[in-house]
């Protein structure tokens, strides 16, 4: 994010409350664990144009807010910014008060860990280095996250130029290359810090792009170089939007382009991919973010991005400010003038300097729901403007977060539990309603039903039931691994619960929020067998003990089982080019059995929702039914001849709204056929 975007008017008053219109069904399921939160799972973005970013009511609000991630020095800053002078390449706007020195102080008065910036775009592989040994070895500050460079191919290379970037070649390939540089000289420096390379998120600008003479876009460029190296990898995300409704409907896509990008990661990065974390190191809503869609946004997409494999989320930004030339109005009728910080720099259309905007609450709600080492576990709802989000507390309790996107209606919510019985105490309720200036807090509804006000963040903090079958002294199993993964089978792995007597362990399979038990074992590993192949597959382990009580739930693991090695046919699939909203996508089939096919039918499934065939379709007829696809031949291509005697091929423009993964697997004639994807 470039720097100053815009801040907010004063706070609206509460508005008037209004009687539930509707039930919501939400179910929360216990025994689906989606990881585990870190200390660095909430975080912001601190930025040196700020003058008061190190002030001590800065550093006590966000510390109220438990932010645990700090990034310094500010987006597209961080590739002009030189630490040892406190200076921006270009003459960028730097306040006094805001050197690297004085930020860590801001660090460790809120308790929170730094992610910094290393300047790529005007700085060097030494300068990096020598800021390691001053950060870790001169002042024994112990930054362990370093991001090489920011938004870099924001750097004229694929046409858009807003990213400082002095190399003169400012290719994916030139930045990989360089980032390696980086990392072997920070790391000689301290071999503990983790590195950071900037990646592109499916679905993103510049994400599928191939610029002139290259061969590959951004990722599976700069991931087969820099694989060895580094640490983790770096997104943001700023969804697209016409209203605020639509931009807080947009968290939605974000499970599946996180899920791309992970098999991208795993896919391109060679072996250490799969070691690789995911850090979203900016998002807010881009749209009235200073108003209350900017709480309820920051409400759904920090868990959003943490249940779906971010180890950090980092709002964009402590303070931003504005000229007052951008007021907008939200749907609730408040001013928006389109600040992106969550606290008032006190700019004249501004409340005074300091003063929470809703984002600020929404990110203060958070650590209500769940504080470092609790389990986030899988939730849904069956009403398209309420989100749920919800996490098993390390103390035995249970906390919900429910999100109601309407500005009109309030809402009763009838909840359910699997694998967690609730007591019959009347649960604590925070609230933060609409426009509110602080959460409130009281003893209301019962655990299985709440009525959620207009506009509003709810959580539930709740207590177990005497009988419920959890043993709250067992550990989660550690983070289980699947190896060995074939067409019908894989083995799955974890690190042994402790804390109890434990006498097996049950390993679920995730739908939705539905479990199905596997297998059980009483060893740390299961193999499962008669898998489908080219199916996805999420588990997780739960450990049990002598009077049959579950553990916590472990992280998921997710695979994909292979095509079989050997079959009757072949495919091949590719994306031959790949833009925001849509694709085109080449298939050729074969038939390698003995047998030549007289008339073929092809099916295959769309990972996911996101994306669909359009009318543009060649040499084949495709026909829709949900995610489902069937492919029928025209009368020229519809016979096969045997044992790859000839093979057919045919295609279609896609549509995509969101993620675009490749079909796990296709069928010829109901025959599960030998699958290569070609990039």
């Amino acid at each position: 994010m470039t720097a100053l975007i815009a801040a907010a008017l004063p706070m609206a008053p509460g508005r008037a409350a209004h009687a539930a219109t509707a039930t919501v069904h939400v179910t929360v399921n216990a025994n689906e664990g989606l990881g585990t939160v870190s200390s660095t799972a909430y975080g912001a973005n601190q930025a040196v144009w700020d003058g008061n970013m190190n002030t001590p009511a800065s550093a006590t609000l966000l510390k109220q807010a438990n932010v645990g991630m700090l990034r310094y020095p500010g987006g597209s800053y961080g590739d002009g910014f030189h630490w040892q002078t406190n200076t921006v390449t270009g003459g960028g706007f730097v306040q006094p008060g805001t050197d690297f020195d004085s930020f860590m102080g801001t660090v460790k008065s809120a308790g929170a860990q730094a992610i910094l910036i290393a300047n790529y775009g005007s700085g060097s592989a030494q300068e990096a280095a020598d800021w390691v040994k001053y950060a870790n070895i001169t002042k024994g500050y112990h930054d362990q996250y370093w991001e090489i460079g920011n938004e870099v191919y924001g750097n004229g290379y694929y046409g858009a130029d807003w990213e400082l970037d002095n190399h003169a070649s400012k290719s994916p390939a030139t930045y990989a290359s360089n980032v390696v540089q980086y990392a072997q000289a920070m790391k000689a420096v301290d071999p503990t810090i983790k590195i950071g390379v900037v990646l592109t998120l499916p679905d993103s600008w510049p994400d599928g792009m191939v610029a002139a003479g290259d061969s590959k876009d951004w990722n599976q460029t700069v991931l087969p170089i820099v694989g060895p190296y580094v640490d983790f990898a770096i997104v943001h995300y700023y969804p697209n939007h016409t209203t605020a409704a639509d931009v807080l409907q947009q968290t939605k896509l974000l499970p599946a382009e996180l899920a791309q990008l992970r098999e991208q990661i795993n896919q391109y990065a060679g072996a250490n991919g799969p070691n690789l974390g995911i850090a979203l190191t900016e998002t807010a809503s881009n749209f009235q973010s200073a108003t209350q869609p900017g709480a309820l946004f920051n409400a759904d997409v920090f868990f959003t991005a943490l249940e779906n494999g971010a180890f950090t989320v980092d709002y964009w930004d402590t303070r931003n400010g504005t000229d007052c030339s951008n007021i907008t109005t939200a749907p609730d009728g408040a001013k928006d003038p389109g600040d992106g910080g969550m606290l008032s720099s006190g700019a004249s259309c501004e409340p005074p300097l300091n003063t929470p905007f809703p984002a600020y609450y929404a990110l203060q709600m958070l650590s209500k729901v769940a504080q470092p080492g609790d389990t986030l576990v899988n939730s849904g709802s069956d009403n398209q403007l309420v989100s749920v989000h919800a996490a098993r507390n390390a103390n035995g309790d249970l906390s919900v977060e429910l999100v109601n996107q309407d500005p009109d209606n309030a809402y009763s919510v009838n909840l359910d539990y699997a694998g967690w019985t609730p007591s019959s105490a009347t649960p604590t309720v925070y609230t933060y309603g609409d426009e509110a200036t602080s959460i409130t807090s009281a003893q209301q509804g019962t655990a299985g039903t709440q009525v959620i006000p207009p506009y509003s963040i709810v959580t539930l903090k709740l207590t177990p039931s005497a009988t419920n079958p959890v043993d709250s002294t067992l550990t989660a199993p550690g983070s289980p691994a699947a190896t060995g993964i074939s067409a019908d089978g894989a083995t799955i792995s974890w690190q042994p619960a402790t804390g109890g007597d434990v006498t097996r362990y049950e390993v679920y399979e995730q739908f939705g929020t539905n479990s199905v038990l596997l297998g059980e074992s009483t060893s740390t590993s299961y193999t499962a067998h008669n898998l489908q192949p080219g199916t996805a597959y999420t588990l997780n382990v739960l450990a049990t003990d002598q009077k049959g009580y579950l553990s916590a739930p472990s992280s998921p693991v997710t695979f994909i089982t292979a095509t079989p090695q050997h079959s009757t046919c072949a495919v091949s699939y590719s994306l031959s080019t790949d833009w925001g909203n849509g694709f085109v996508a080449n298939i050729s089939v074969t038939d390698t059995g003995p047998d030549p096919i007289t008339g073929w039918t092809l099916a295959f499934s769309f990972p996911a929702a996101t994306e669909s065939v359009s009318g543009s379709t060649w040499n084949a007829g495709f026909v829709e039914s949900g995610r489902n696809v069937v492919v029928t031949p025209q009368n020229w291509n519809a016979n096969l001849a045997a044992s790859s005697g000839n093979t057919v091929s045919f295609g279609f423009v896609g549509n995509q709204s969101g993620a675009n993964p490749p079909p796990a697997s296709f069928t010829l004639n109901g025959a599960v056929c030998t699958t290569t994807y070609l990039s």
